[in-house]
């Protein structure tokens, strides 16, 4: 069934959102993130995808509202880069006071005439959450829709909750830089500061997670033989072949000047496996052409929620196993 832009579905008119009271500080809060008109950033695009397979939806994004455009930070499932502020969703989202629920779109007056209704991907479903930064200033959202109706679980939009406050700390963080600029992964700060919350969730969902922690050998070598240009060649190839490797949902980042980290949620240190035999294989392709070889040492630990209290205790647990294997391999050779 094809949707008429011009027929609203058991609703009088399409309803046109307000605006917040506070606007002239919320745009301020907007521009002062510099984000409008960028292109998408891995450290968000971690968010909606990790949204995408916890809801089991299509359609994930991260919006900024502006005075007239709503510009998609990070998007999954349509290609629009941007919206005029009262044909989306967005615009209601902000002044929700909580997770604002649209259980099915062409009966609701806040939704029922707008383009991703009327118009491909069809949107039926939608929730959404405003992202504040600063004094409480609504910034965006991150939302979630589906092609079809959907009536979700109290459960379920707690969980957008509190992936939008780990999204908050992402804006918050932004400012203190939880970038890696040379591989684009997270650094220990922006990675800390997610697994944190991730790790929160698998508590509460009793859902599982393996920590990995991957620390080069003789790298200093490389630099001091070929070169500091070499080694950050290096270092982006790791890095390259880590996403490449490893799950869209999986939390990759940079913490150390040759050391790397992945977290892997709703998995267990046996399902590290494979994807690490991926990583291992395609680096022996790489030193095949190389004039030296790159290799690694490495430490796997489950997340066990009776020992690791905090962060800081599975980031330990998984650096002392990293250890003795980097002492094995020197014994070894």
């Amino acid at each position: 069934m094809l949707y008429s832009p011009n027929i609203a579905y058991g609703v009088e008119i399409l309803e046109i959102a307000g605006k917040p009271e506070n606007e002239a500080d919320r745009l301020e809060a907007v521009h002062s993130l510099d984000m409008m008109d960028t292109p998408p950033e891995e450290s968000f695009d971690r968010f909606t995808r990790f949204a995408r397979l916890l809801f089991n939806v299509p359609i994930t994004y991260v919006s900024l509202v502006g005075d007239e455009t709503i510009w998609f930070k990070s998007r999954q499932g349509f290609d629009t880069g941007q919206s005029p502020r009262d044909s989306f969703f967005c615009s209601h989202t902000i002044l929700a006071d909580d997770v604002m629920v649209i259980q099915d779109t062409i009966s609701d007056q806040r939704s029922v005439d707008l383009p991703i209704v009327v118009n491909p991907p069809y949107v039926r479903f939608y929730a959404g959450i405003k992202l504040n930064v600063g004094d409480g200033c609504s910034v965006g959202t991150l939302s979630i829709a589906d092609t079809r109706p959907r009536y979700p679980s109290d459960e379920e939009m707690q969980l957008l909750k509190d992936l939008a406050r780990m999204l908050e700390l992402e804006f918050h963080a932004q400012r203190i830089t939880t970038t890696d600029r040379l591989t684009g992964l997270s650094n220990r700060r922006g990675f800390q500061s997610i697994a944190l919350h991730a790790l929160a969730m698998c508590r509460r969902m009793n859902r599982g997670a393996s920590l990995m922690h991957i620390d080069l050998d003789n790298f200093k070598h490389v630099n001091d033989k070929y070169g500091h240009a070499e080694g950050d060649k290096v270092l982006c190839d790791i890095s390259q072949l880590l996403l490449t490797a490893f799950r869209n949902s999986d939390v990759i980042a940079r913490i150390g000047g040759d050391e790397f980290c992945v977290l892997l949620t709703d998995t267990n240190a046996e399902d590290i496996e494979k994807p690490l035999k991926n990583v291992t294989d395609a680096l022996h392709e790489e030193n095949m052409n190389l004039p030296y070889d790159i290799s690694f040492s490495i430490g796997i630990v489950s997340f066990d929620p009776d020992r690791h209290k905090v962060i800081e205790d599975l980031m330990k647990d998984v650096d002392e196993k990293m250890a003795l294997h980097k002492e094995e391999k020197k014994t070894a050779s």
